[in-house]
């Protein structure tokens, strides 16, 4: 990818997406820069990707074609303050904060600017992310495909209208973590019945694994799928009825609902 690609913030999520970069293509390192707040941070992302860091946003946002700005919502509002003069006007502003609008940046910056508004995820940090984007009336489509071929190095994507994308963090967002508990739950259980806690761990995870690929690839309903190992009156059926007592999937939906209704807080 010839663009340039611009970090500020170095936090979990852009290590992430700059990790997921590095390994589809490595050979653009020099077309790479971060920025971080502290020295040891700055050393650490230098080190460890071998791309270019600053301690100096304006210097990032000199260096960049595409702009990711990986900040924490609240600090939205102080970063744009302190580069919004030194944006060119072809730059291609790139949030993943959640709860952060197109209106709110094109406000922030006072003036027309090209933004997409995406919300990505960890997974990203193994080439398995997931990440969603919604860009404004400034963006055409070749840019728009500039930044979903950047995405597309660390995730798969999705395009959304604005409307729907404060759910989005509870879909795929914040849900590995859902998952996270699921699989350790799964490995305590392993380990309640005797096995050893590491093989349990990788047992649990690997199911969970399998099971994604089998609804992405088989392409057949969830429930048609787990229809298909619940066999009649054996283990699994027994399973999925004490699920169901407990009230799992109505947990789910209470945690994304949870979570939508903090994003839109935010």
């Amino acid at each position: 990818m010839l663009k340039k690609i611009g970090f500020i913030g170095a936090g979990k999520m852009a290590q992430a997406m700059i990790a997921g970069i590095v390994k589809a293509n490595g050979a653009n390192r020099d077309y790479l820069m971060a920025s971080a707040a502290t020295e040891t941070t700055l050393k650490a992302v230098s080190e460890k990707y071998g791309i270019l860091a600053s301690l100096n946003n304006k210097e990032v946002v000199r260096f960049a074609d595409i702009l990711i700005l990986a900040v924490k919502p609240d600090k939205h509002t102080e970063i744009i303050n302190e580069i919004k003069n030194y944006i060119n006007e072809g730059t291609i502003i790139v949030t993943i904060a959640a709860g952060i609008t197109l209106a709110d940046i094109e406000r922030l910056f006072g003036k027309p600017v090209k933004t997409v508004r995406t919300m990505p995820n960890t997974p990203s940090l193994v080439g398995e992310g997931m990440s969603v984007l919604c860009p404004n009336h400034y963006i055409n489509e070749e840019e728009l495909a500039s930044v979903e071929q950047l995405f597309h190095y660390f995730s798969q994507t999705e395009r959304l209208e604005e409307t729907l994308m404060d759910a989005v963090p509870s879909i795929s967002g914040s849900s590995p973590a859902y998952v996270y508990i699921l699989i350790e739950a799964m490995a305590d259980g392993g380990v309640r019945q005797g096995i050893p806690r590491e093989k349990s761990y990788r047992l649990a995870a690997q199911a969970v694994l399998g099971a994604a690929k089998m609804v992405l690839e088989t392409k057949e309903h969830p429930g048609d799928l787990k229809d298909q190992v619940c066999t009649p009156g054996g283990a699994t059926i027994e399973a999925v009825a004490t699920l169901e007592r407990e009230k799992f999937r109505g947990s789910i939906l209470a945690a994304m609902e949870s979570c939508t209704r903090k994003v839109k807080d935010l």
